[in-house]
């Protein structure tokens, strides 16, 4: 339990004491007009009320991220702990700050365009095939769960229920911002927050023991650690309560709305680290819930013990019937509103490539059917495999932005280092990963790891001496 709450106020310091460093690093500018003003459209680029964005920013970048990543994560023991502080901290949360208000400084352009600027056009027209793929996945992976679940609460047909929820993403794709998401969005992220107290104050107040943070505990607890391995597969697997590239897709929705600079730090930064507290107490729950770390692993084991089923029970047993309620929510209203969000980023990164405006409901038509039609193809294909190629995809686009904001840094001739350990680290990660993966090469693991760390010194070598990057933007 200490270590769970000393985690918890570290989370709590970094925003507050890193925020500050973070800020002071990009140089806010209070005076300078945010293009929800000189760009006002009424349907992407609308002013909305702090309190209304920071909500929405929170429910679009965590859905089950936080939930169902921390679950699985929590299969490795307190080891994940560390990963949800630092990374939440040093990684996620500047990520997150520096995608969304380098997408203010660039009139409201989506993260593709941005990542360009400072990494080549090469890159730029990559990062928009990879980010409109990464948001389909994302899309489709937000609209098969959702549905599964619903059947077995429903007894409807899951096809019925998918085609219900692609209705539902097709109108909160095109209707204006503030019309929709705006009014039910923050509701949304409330309960989700609510429901996180509640666990909170079940963790404190009732008989559950969480493993500390002790050096015996800093092992890999997993019941199969040859197999799955602490690095890189951890830092795969908790991804939206740490650091994830499909923040870096979402900032932009609600740097169009930021209508002061300032304002920045609260709704970007912070949404992560209340992410991050979020993937603590879904963590710290269930190593403690079934006994321990190594019964969470035999019972999720058990067929049809999946992480939703894990939400269900434990909402239910700690939270009572609000618990069961908030439980649905959690597990399919989540979900479905970052699914929506997904596809809303799709269009927007189109119609940013391709110069079109949205501003009138037949061009905004134009580029979301052929995405819906897409997605649509990709529901009939397994859901793991879906799921695989995911995880990766999203800590890739993850580690192109931290070096597109690293060369943003060193362009302007400002401090790089807090931007560069991080990129580092996520260099060697995906590198490793997607050579040690079943999914990917599937080579050895110590000749994998070996590779990664030396892809992730080479680059930041390059990266350190290079004469090119120098030059002020």
């Amino acid at each position: 339990m200490i270590s769970f709450l000393i985690s918890i106020l570290i989370l709590v310091l970094g925003y507050f004491v890193y925020g500050n460093y973070i800020e002071k690093k990009f140089g806010v500018d209070t005076k300078r007009p945010t293009p929800a003003i000189y760009k006002e459209d009424g349907v992407d680029f609308v002013p909305l009320s702090l309190g209304k964005i920071f909500l929405i920013q929170f429910l679009n970048i965590a859905g089950l991220g936080p939930i169902f990543g921390a679950i699985a994560g929590a299969l490795w023991g307190p080891v994940a702990f560390l990963w949800i502080v630092f990374g939440s901290i040093f990684a996620g949360a500047v990520h997150d700050y520096f995608s969304g208000m380098l997408s203010v400084r660039h009139d409201g352009d989506s993260i593709p365009e941005i990542v360009g600027k400072y990494l080549g056009t090469g890159v730029k027209y990559f990062m928009r095939i990879f980010s409109v793929v990464l948001l389909i996945l994302v899309g489709v992976v937000f609209v098969k769960g959702p549905a599964t679940i619903l059947q077995e609460l429903t007894g409807l047909n899951v096809s019925l229920l998918v085609g219900i929820i692609f209705i539902y993403y097709l109108l909160a794709t095109m209707i204006p911002i503030d019309k929709l998401i705006g009014k039910v969005y923050p509701i949304f992220g409330l309960s989700l927050l609510i429901m996180a107290v509640g666990l909170f104050f079940a963790l404190i107040f009732q008989d559950y023991s969480i493993p500390e943070l002790t050096f015996q505990n800093i092992t890999n607890m997993h019941s199969n650690p040859e197999k799955y391995p602490v690095f890189p597969l951890l830092f795969v697997t908790i991804a939206c309560g740490a650091i994830s590239g499909f923040h870096s897709t979402q900032s932009p929705l609600m740097a169009r709305c930021l209508t002061n600079e300032v304002h920045g730090k609260k709704v970007f930064f912070g949404a992560m680290i209340t992410e991050g507290i979020v993937a603590l107490v879904w963590a710290a729950i269930a190593m403690s819930f079934f006994g321990g770390v190594r019964e969470l692993g035999e019972t999720m084991a058990q067929e049809g013990h999946n992480a939703a089923w894990v939400v269900n029970i434990i909402c239910n047993t700690t939270l009572g019937r609000v618990g069961g309620i908030l439980a649905v929510f959690g597990v399919v209203a989540a979900p479905i509103t970052s699914g929506d969000t997904a596809f809303r980023s799709a269009r927007l990164t189109i119609a940013d490539s391709l110069n079109i405006n949205q501003s009138k409901l037949v061009k905004r038509l134009m580029v979301t059917v052929p995405i819906f039609l897409i997605a649509l193809a990709l529901t009939k294909i397994n859901f793991a495999i879906i799921w695989r190629y995911f995880g990766w995809s999203n800590q890739m686009l993850a580690t192109v932005v931290l070096w597109a904001i690293a060369v943003y840094m060193k362009k302007h001739n400002k401090s790089i280092w807090f931007i560069l350990i991080p990129s580092a680290f996520m260099t060697a990660v995906v590198t490793t990963y997607i050579l040690v993966a079943p999914e990917g090469f599937n080579l050895e693991y110590k000749f994998s790891c070996i590779v990664g760390i030396i892809v992730s010194i080479a680059l930041s070598t390059w990266f350190l001496l290079s004469k090119a990057l120098k030059d002020n933007a």
